[in-house]
């Protein structure tokens, strides 16, 4: 059944006027309310019950407001309120977000109206529709909603407003808060939905942790080594960890005493690391056991940089490859393992020599292998601390190195060191 057709429907049964309800209906569509939610929600706006139960929606803790739920009434305290810009159908739109909690627990929500939310105050909200977002139930407030304040506070366990460290973070969060130091900061322009978008993209520190930001209304403010205040930053996962995102709505000021920056990574066995999901700026522990195919001397693709095999891209065809280093080595820590991706300056390290020397190695040799074969004479065996970020996908789990070291407490040094004790 289309849309007009479903609109037809309603009018006649509810007696008023067709362009009217397909107006209302096409608004909730446009929203992703489920056409049947729709259908009832106006149902209940022009006062028949002849659908869905009829009358207001049941009073719900928090606790029971379930994925099944079509509608629901709750009383709780407003706990974050962001503001943000999104692009859905073809439209630009601003909604408000955040999260909410009575004595039972919490839950996050969507406001696609401007209904004067503050943190703090509670609130009695009618008639919110449920929907599922990233697994779990989420509040979503529309034209049909009721919002009406409630004098009486409710004996809550949750912290008002959004401050927050870093270390805190988790993807989906919003109205956030943060004081923080730029410790890596870059313009970058990419293709975005109007053309060509400058953005700015680094690195934000706390005394906790490191995190990836982008800022999409570049801001003199952020820049490498400033210390600032973030208001109504919003929470999304990039390759596995928390990134924060600065939006036009966001607000960010000078402070005046620098924050201090965490200068060392957090230290974790692969298995933990891995089970996470991916890490920002981790170090790991581990012996190298081989390296895999696809390191040494490699050629790319000019255009979009991926690895190509026999003069191939997967995205371009045939094009002439540009000559580049990497190690892709397999790192052991008796937990797990993960795949250590090294760039050209940290293979050149290990190889011990740059670009040219790889070629002429090469030329010499009439076979590219022997420089993988080098670098793998060179750390196979031998145990490394190795830091950068982690992503693990189905494809494995993957460290995009920073730093690669041989471990100053290296286990084939202790062995030595024991046969040498027991040989005494």
């Amino acid at each position: 059944m289309e849309l007009d057709d479903h609109a037809e429907e309603l009018a006649s049964d509810l007696g008023v006027d067709k362009e009217e309800v397909k107006s209302d209906l096409e608004n909730l569509v446009s929203y992703s309310v489920p056409i049947d939610e729709a259908k009832q929600s106006l149902r209940r706006k022009y006062g028949d019950g002849s659908s869905g139960g009829g009358g207001a929606p049941s009073a719900v803790d928090v606790a029971d407001v379930s994925t099944e739920d079509s509608s629901v009434t709750v009383t709780a305290t407003i706990l974050t309120v962001g503001k943000r810009p999104i692009h859905y159908r073809g439209e630009d739109h601003v909604i408000f977000e955040g999260q909410l909690a009575d004595e039972t627990g919490k839950i996050s929500y969507t406001a696609w109206e401007d209904f004067g939310l503050q943190p703090g105050e509670t609130v009695q909200i009618g008639n919110a529709s449920v929907r599922e977002w990233e697994g779990n139930p989420e509040l979503n407030l529309g034209e049909s909603t009721n919002v009406d304040r409630v004098d009486d506070a409710l004996a809550i366990d949750y912290d008002v407003g959004g401050d927050a460290a870093l270390a805190e973070l988790s993807p989906g969060d919003r109205g956030v808060t943060l004081d923080v130091q730029i410790v890596e900061c870059e313009s970058k322009v990419i293709d975005g939905r109007d053309g060509e978008t400058e953005i700015l993209s680094g690195t934000f520190a706390d005394e906790t942790a490191r995190l990836p930001f982008t800022d999409w209304e570049p801001r003199p403010e952020i820049e490498t080594g400033a210390s600032v205040h973030v208001e109504n930053a919003y929470v999304r996962e990039f390759r596995g960890v928390p990134s924060v995102n600065v939006s036009e709505f966001s607000t960010v000021s000078t402070l005046d005493q620098p924050v201090e920056a965490r200068s060392e990574p957090e230290q974790l066995p692969i298995r933990d690391a891995v089970e996470r999901g991916g890490a920002y700026d981790v170090a790991l522990v581990g012996n190298v056991i081989s390296i895999r195919d696809g390191s040494g001397l490699i050629e790319r693709c000019p255009q979009c940089g991926r690895v190509i095999q026999k003069g191939q891209c997967r995205s371009h065809g045939e094009v002439d490859g540009e000559d580049d280093l990497r190690t892709k080595a397999i790192l052991d820590d008796g937990t797990g393992t993960v795949t250590a991706v090294l760039d050209d300056e940290l293979t050149a390290q290990v190889y011990g020599g740059n670009l040219a020397d790889a070629k002429e190695h090469a030329r010499d040799a009439m076979d590219q292998s022997v420089v993988a074969e080098t670098i793998a004479e060179r750390i196979v065996g031998h145990e490394y601390r190795v830091r950068g970020s982690l992503s693990v996908d189905e494809y494995g789990a993957n460290l995009d190195a920073t730093e690669f070291a041989r471990s100053e407490d290296d286990p084939a040094e202790r062995a030595r060191a024991l046969l040498a004790e027991v040989d005494a």
